[in-house]
């Protein structure tokens, strides 16, 4: 069977007054990238044929997020047909179907899409596809009001829905597939004769079938059809991402002990095997290979952790922290721009920040590298198997050399050579009957204080 032509019109004008913010309402995040790139992104599984960003006043930052695909402007916001004629120079006379879909209802699936286009290639041939789905409340949503014969007779605004047609619980999410012939004659047919004085894209559901064409509905989940209008909305549809993101990793050979508390990126690559316990986040670009251990309490982003590699409890990797395999990083550890060999261990305590942590070292507890003056940065390399005692201040630029020593609280700003010892520490002085004599001393003191 040959495949229709596809086009899809993304509506993502909205002002997002009720988020109250600066940013754009389709660029808010979820999973760490604007919500609209998620739904470019299901937009190319169906490989359509033409695509049209339909965006309001503020171009650039929407334009780079749905990069590659054109964004045309609707200048005026006069509804839901106005926003969609504005792609009509784009899309041209389209002889396929043409999805319409809304920037802010980013969690639609490919497979709802799909099935949406199977029901505009059935036998009955309907002008136009409607998503619906039934909410928990129906609330304010839009009914899909059905004849007898199960096609789609009408979509009533809740308002304006009689106490009969509030009891349908079948809603509408806005989101349709239409007969691309079509598509711009039912448009142009539209009128503006309500409250808003606007052009609405609902009401080209009459208009067909006084043309005698078939209306059909397609029914999806709520959970893909969330539309994003406020903070809230914007938290629930993070946590069905969020959801979603964390079955897909247990699915592929990934252990969380609590997964409720797991926080994921959008391209967070977790392997095999690896296990992950409560409370981690993982910004973007992380990438933990097979049988690697990340433990509670810790927080990565930009950083790859090698197969067999243990991080954590109660640790931060930073951009550019590498961690090789079976390498270890401990509780409270802190690493940004720096690699961690294979076997290398940083356990407790410990800053380490643009070095490179030769095979087999290990750092003690309260070592750190001090690779700022304030101008700066420097690196510190410390050789394979060298062993760095606790509470150690690396001065960068220096360099430890492979088997070094560096005695425990220590200042190095000098190059330790290969199987040396590097110490800087005063010599400890002794004076005996001097604690017993301050005593007796501060004892008279606090005792002539507390006379007065």
């Amino acid at each position: 069977m040959t495949k229709t032509k596809t086009a899809v019109i993304v509506l993502a004008a909205g002002l997002g007054t009720r988020m109250k913010s600066d940013i754009v309402k389709v660029m808010h995040p979820l999973a760490g990238r604007p919500m609209v790139a998620h739904l470019m992104d299901t937009v190319g599984g169906i490989e359509p044929d033409d695509v049209a960003v339909v965006v309001g006043d503020v171009v650039g930052d929407v334009s780079e997020a749905v990069v590659p695909y054109p964004v045309v402007q609707q200048k005026e916001r006069l509804g839901t047909a106005h926003a969609v004629l504005q792609a009509r120079d784009t899309i041209g006379d389209f002889s396929g179907d043409v999805l319409v879909l809304y920037g802010d209802t980013p969690l639609v699936t490919l497979d709802t899409l799909d099935a949406m286009l199977d029901a505009r290639a059935s036998d009955i041939d309907p002008a136009v596809v409607v998503l619906g789905f039934t909410p928990a409340d129906a609330g304010d949503y839009g009914r899909l009001i059905l004849a007898e014969d199960g096609s789609l007779e009408s979509i009533v605004e809740a308002k304006e829905a009689t106490p009969e047609q509030l009891g349908v619980d079948l809603c509408n999410s806005g989101v349709m597939a239409i007969d691309g012939k079509v598509l711009w004659d039912l448009l142009d047919r539209v009128g503006n004769d309500n409250a808003k004085n606007e052009y609405y894209l609902t009401d080209i559901i009459a208009l067909a079938r006084g043309d005698g064409r078939t209306c059909v509905v397609v029914e999806a989940d709520e959970d893909e059809l969330i539309g994003i209008n406020s903070r809230v909305d914007l938290a629930e549809a993070e946590a069905i991402l969020q959801d979603r993101l964390r079955l897909d990793a247990m699915n592929n050979g990934v252990t969380m002990t609590d997964p409720t508390t797991v926080f994921l990126s959008h391209d967070t690559k977790l392997g095999q095997d690896v296990s992950i316990g409560p409370n981690v986040f993982f910004g973007p670009v992380v990438d933990v290979a097979d049988g690697a251990t990340i433990n509670a309490f810790c927080h990565l982003e930009g950083a790859s952790i090698g197969a067999g590699a243990t991080v954590g409890p109660f640790a931060r990797l930073r951009p550019g922290a590498k961690v090789g395999e079976t390498a270890r990083v401990g509780n409270f550890v802190e690493i940004k721009n720096s690699v961690l060999d294979t076997g290398a261990k940083v356990n407790h305590l410990t800053y380490i920040g643009d070095a490179e942590i030769g095979a087999g070292a290990n750092i003690g507890a309260g070592t750190i590298t001090c690779n700022y003056d304030g101008f700066f940065k420097s690196k510190t390399i410390i050789g394979k198997g060298a062993f760095i005692g606790s509470n150690t201040a690396l001065v960068a630029p220096v360099t430890i050399g492979d088997g070094a020593v560096v005695g425990a609280g220590s200042t190095i700003s000098k190059d330790v050579t290969d199987d040396a010892l590097g110490v800087t520490r005063a010599d400890m002085l002794q004076v005996e009957g001097w604690a017993a004599k301050n005593r007796e001393k501060k004892l008279a003191e606090k005792a002539k204080k507390n006379k007065k």
